[in-house]
């Protein structure tokens, strides 16, 4: 069983009252065995990427969590699930994204799973709310601090809530 390995997670909807929605899938996240709620984020309101639709609201948390990296992911899928995620396009609108963007150093490619995340590295509206809560954490793929990733990357239409 791995043991107390911190991961960075990103949250987001866009449909439904997304705001409430978020908050309450870190509530479910914080409660979930072998999963603690290490640090969280303010939440964003953002731009939505692909075809038109509803401003997203995001965040990002700190986890520190006694689970595989598969395993974990699952929870996210399970817990998405639980919050009416059906998956009908690609960055189509959403009731909840849970991403896993960083599990301590790894690098992992599997066919279902990529860490750090594979876009992380593109988006302003994870790296902003990553920057807030874990700005010294190193991007094993890049070796840079979070930090000095969200300064490379366009961060309008990113919004404090």
């Amino acid at each position: 069983m791995t043991t107390n390995v911190l991961c960075a997670i990103a949250l987001g909807s866009n449909l439904g009252d997304s705001l409430a929605t978020v908050k309450a899938a870190l509530d479910t996240l914080a409660a979930t065995p072998d999963m603690s709620l290490v640090a969280q984020s303010s939440w964003y309101q953002t731009v939505a990427v692909g075809p038109p639709q509803p401003d997203f609201i995001n965040g990002c948390a700190v986890l520190k969590v006694q689970m595989a990296p598969q395993q974990l992911l699952e929870t996210l899928l399970s817990i998405e699930g639980e919050f009416g995620r059906v998956r009908h396009e690609r960055w189509g609108p959403r009731s909840l994204d849970l991403d896993l963007l960083l599990y301590d150093g790894l690098i992992l490619d599997t066919p279902t799973l990529q860490i750090p995340h594979p876009r992380m590295r593109e988006r302003g509206f994870v790296l902003v709310p990553l920057a807030e809560i874990a700005p010294h954490w190193i991007d094993p793929v890049s070796g840079k601090a979070i930090a000095e990733l969200v300064q490379a990357v366009d961060c309008s239409g990113i919004v404090r809530l």
